[in-house]
């Protein structure tokens, strides 16, 4: 493929991730329709996440080992991986079954770490395009 996939697709599970945080915190003033939206988008962003994780996967094999921005692509992937796994482990914390019931305390902490996780792995993502120009196209000569 001649464009990039991930870029197109972390879109996804960033706002759902980002929108279920929201949604945990209004549910301290909005209740039950703000932390029910929260788990939803919490399935949808662990849903949109495979995809866009498959796909930086394939860009990942395009980086040659030698390439300085190694180590900024491992950092960008290991804390997309914590994401993930805080935002799962919030979901699960918040289902009864197949029912979302109310968040509690910690189900809201792991959401808002995801969240700082997820801030840090844009900041990383942004680094890798802006900085080592990862998956841009080479300037033409002037």
């Amino acid at each position: 493929m001649r464009h990039p996939l991930h870029p197109a697709l972390v879109h996804f599970p960033i706002a759902c991730w980002s929108l279920a945080t929201a949604g945990d915190l209004a549910s301290l003033v909005w209740g039950e329709p703000a932390w029910r939206l929260a788990g939803v988008l919490l399935v949808a962003g662990i849903g949109f996440s495979i995809p866009a994780m498959l796909a930086g996967f394939f860009e990942l094999a395009k980086v040659a080992e030698e390439n300085p921005a190694i180590k900024d692509v491992n950092r960008h992937m290991i804390v997309v991986m914590c994401a993930l796994a805080f935002y799962t482990a919030s979901l699960f914390l918040r289902l009864q079954g197949a029912h979302l019931v109310e968040p509690g305390p910690l189900a809201i902490a792991l959401s808002a770490l995801g969240f700082g996780l997820l801030c840090v792995a844009g900041w990383l993502g942004g680094k890798l395009v802006y900085g080592h120009r990862l998956g841009v196209a080479p300037l033409p000569p002037p």
